[in-house]
Formats: structure tokens, C-alpha cells, sequence
């Protein structure tokens, strides 16, 4: 097995470990067997699970970022953009569950993480948003009292609050699709001119 695969394996088998028991709960030996491989081998490719989580998330996070920014690329209005981002972000609720889980409930939870992770990554995923709204500027479809960096955060803090809300109540009154036409029209109301 190639050592990509293999650190995939760990890595895929840390996302169900995580959500089934949460990361403090987690042990090594928990995904070293979830993974069929020996504890020790866990160590070959992580220095503990704080680096497992920051690994997995880096890596989908990556993947994620190229999948929305591909589509995105494909589209001119910056509204559509907008609302693609987020049907991606919320779609993540069906198709990664306990990714997006892991990420919403545990990632966050840990301040040692969030102290040390400098989250370029989550940053770059974010600032998808604020290039849409420079673009939107730039078309003269939004306001250019706008400021991006907050406008990324606003919106994103909306989305994610939603995400929020869906792990924790197993029965939402909105569709996904609902909700980020929602979201969007609350903020394109508000930046559109």
C-alpha cells in the first residue's frame, strides 16, 4: 500500500472514530482498529490525533475548495456564485455527514487545535466568498460599501450556523436547498444595489 493510501485509510477511519465517540473520547487504538492497522503505525504517519483531525481536515477542506472553486469558475453571475457556494457548503450535511460532523462539533471544541492551527486553509475556503463580492463589486451588481472580509464572515457565519443547527436536529424544517436560498436572499438583499 502506498503511503498516501495508507495515511488516507487513517485519516478516513479517524472521521467515523471521531464522530461515532468524539475526539476526546478517541483513543489511537480506536482508529488504529478502525483502520485495520497497528497502533504504532498511526505514528509512522501522525504525531497524535490533534494531528490527525488538523490532517483530515486540511485534506478534505483541500478537496473541497477545488470542487467548488471548479464549478464556480464556470458560472458569470455573482449571485449564482454566491448561492453555489452556499448549496456546496450545506450539500457537504448529506454527503459527508460525519466529516461535517467532526468539523462543526469537534474541531471547534478544541482551543489547544485552534491555537496552534493557523487554518490557512479554512481561510482560503472562506475568501471564495469575498472574491465572489469583489467580483460582484467589480460588475456593479453589489454595493461598494461592502467590505468583503466582513461580508465573508457574515455570510459564512450564516452557513455555518445552519450546518449547526442540522447535526443537532435530526429533523429540520428546510430543505438544504431552501435554506441556502435563504441565507443568500437575506444577504442580497442587503448588498445588491
Amino acid at each position: 500500500m502506498r503511503v498516501s493510501d495508507k495515511h488516507n485509510k487513517i485519516t478516513q477511519a479517524a472521521v467515523k472514530v471521531f464522530a461515532r465517540k468524539g475526539f476526546f473520547n478517541a483513543r489511537i487504538s480506536d482508529i488504529a482498529k478502525e483502520a485495520k492497522v497497528a497502533d504504532g503505525t498511526i505514528y509512522l504517519y501522525f504525531n497524535n490525533k490533534y494531528d490527525i483531525l488538523i490532517s483530515l481536515f486540511e485534506d478534505e477542506i483541500g478537496k473541497i475548495i477545488l470542487q467548488v472553486k471548479n464549478h464556480i469558475d464556470k458560472l458569470h453571475d455573482p449571485k449564482e456564485k454566491l448561492l453555489f457556494f452556499a448549496r456546496s457548503h450545506l450539500h457537504l450535511l448529506e454527503e459527508k455527514k460525519d466529516l461535517t460532523e467532526v468539523l462543526q462539533m469537534e474541531l471547534r471544541q478544541s482551543n489547544e487545535i485552534m491555537k496552534e492551527y493557523r487554518n490557512s486553509r479554512f481561510i482560503e475556503y472562506i475568501n471564495i466568498i469575498s472574491v465572489i463580492i469583489h467580483e460582484g463589486q467589480d460588475q456593479g451588481v453589489f454595493k461598494q460599501s461592502i467590505a468583503p472580509g466582513i461580508a465573508k464572515r457574515a455570510i459564512f457565519g450564516a452557513l455555518d450556523e445552519m450546518s449547526r443547527l442540522w447535526i443537532l436536529d435530526n429533523d429540520p424544517q428546510y430543505t438544504i436547498d431552501e435554506t441556502a436560498e435563504q441565507v443568500c436572499s437575506l444577504f442580497l438583499e442587503g448588498i445588491s444595489v
